[in-house]
């Protein structure tokens, strides 16, 4: 239980760093092109291993490019969290991309148009005359004039 507890301690410490390294520590411009947050570490059981899932808000181009960035910038990132979190082995990162937000915003997306269909359904259903309870006669399906006899 206390292995669990420290890995999870080190992952909060390397985001809380990492974020604060996405602000004011890395000079790559191709990070800086789009708004990047940390949304998830893992750390591996052995903490010789890192995976930084990180959010990037742009077009895929920009996802892509600040992607290329943080990985050509993971040596830099090792050794700064060696020396701000003074460890003696430091875990090797890796940055992934997370979709998450993506896809709940594609979710959401989904929900508002299902919404609107179901507004105009309602909006068309008032305007059509509510079926009646009563059960037909040959003078309501005549319109009263009788059948002519």
């Amino acid at each position: 239980m206390a292995q669990g507890r420290r890995v999870e301690r080190m992952a909060s410490l390397i985001r809380r760093e990492i974020s604060e390294l996405l602000v004011n520590g890395i000079k790559d411009e191709r990070v800086s092109l789009g708004m990047v947050s940390v949304t998830q570490v893992e750390v591996a059981g052995d903490l010789q291993h890192c995976k930084i899932f990180v959010s990037v808000f742009g077009s895929d181009e920009d996802r892509q490019t600040t992607l290329a960035g943080l990985k050509s910038a993971a040596p830099f990132v090792k050794g700064e969290l060696a020396r701000r979190l003074n460890l003696r082995r430091t875990p090797e990162v890796q940055f992934l991309l997370d979709r998450g937000l993506e896809r709940g915003g594609a979710v959401l997306g989904l929900l508002s148009q299902l919404g609107e269909e179901r507004q105009q359904r309602e909006a068309l259903a008032v305007d059509e005359p509510p079926p009646s309870d009563e059960p037909l006669t040959a003078e309501a399906v005549d319109g009263g004039q009788g059948s002519g006899r």
